[in-house]
């Protein structure tokens, strides 16, 4: 009896086993087909982009972005086929996009310069100081990822150098552990504070891009209540509070007010 239960047992394992086996088989032929068709719809796109054809174009790349899969190079070429196409709040919509996901993407800026110059409202922003400034220009020179491996480089630079003081013999090499623990700890706080706010810019997607024509700006959520100001398609927004469909927003020069979400798109 207890053979006859052990060969039972063992051929369920065996099945079981290769159940898992032909899944994961079958996941990875899924993945590796996804990949494929990712790639042909790709081609397509590009060759339509490059055949005037924008409307095809963002059709295959919305395919792409639709399964889940994105990158900066994704948004930059959406964001031109919408320029091209004359969509121009989308298209500022996918060149922040690819700014957010590789900061240094010089051509994503400065097609993003020329599509903002084509929006209507003409935003004065408020002077911030210098210091704050410079930080925020620093911590956008690379992404959260690039931020992240530094930060952890300099962390193990700094477990080197305290065995350096911890061991070291000599007064000057227990000096250089010393001076260059400390250094490179100051050096990771901020790499690491860097890669949190670049990835809380990812998560909170605060910033938004009005995709209407024009929106009016409202004192309260309420579509009775006072006029401010009036928006225009294109021009970027921080959202700042949320209530039963509608926005409080703030604009670069300090302004604030209520529009309904509908009118916003999140970058």
């Amino acid at each position: 009896m207890r053979y006859i239960l052990s060969i039972i047992a063992a051929t369920v394992l065996f099945a079981s086993a290769t159940a898992q086996s032909d899944t994961t088989q079958v996941v990875n032929a899924q993945s590796e087909q996804i990949l494929l068709d990712n790639d042909h719809l790709w081609t397509l796109a590009n060759q339509a982009y490059i055949d005037g054809n924008f409307a095809q174009a963002l059709q295959n790349y919305s395919a792409i972005e639709s399964r889940g899969y994105y990158s900066a190079r994704l948004y930059y070429n959406m964001g031109n086929a919408y320029f091209k196409g004359g969509n121009l709040g989308k298209a500022i919509l996918y060149y922040n996009r690819a700014l957010v996901a590789s900061p240094t993407m010089d051509d994503a800026r400065y097609n993003l310069e020329i599509a903002e110059a084509q929006t209507m409202d003409k935003i004065a922003v408020v002077p911030q100081f210098f210091l704050k400034r410079w930080m925020r220009s620093l911590r956008s020179a690379m992404s959260c990822t690039a931020w992240s491996v530094i930060s952890l480089a300099l962390l193990a630079f700094a477990f080197a150098l305290l065995l350096i003081f911890l061991l070291g013999s000599r007064l000057p090499v227990r000096k250089i552990g010393f001076y260059g623990t400390i250094i490179s700890a100051l050096l990771f706080v901020a790499t690491t504070a860097f890669a949190i706010s670049a990835r809380n810019t990812i998560l909170n997607r605060e910033q938004a891009i009005v995709m209407s024509s024009a929106i009016s700006v409202k004192a309260s959520p309420d579509s009775d209540a006072t006029d401010l100001f009036v928006l225009h398609e294109g021009t970027k927004v921080t959202i700042t509070s949320e209530v039963e469909g509608w926005s409080e927003i703030t604009i670069a020069d300090g302004k604030k007010g209520w529009t309904e979400m509908s009118h916003l798109e999140r970058i």
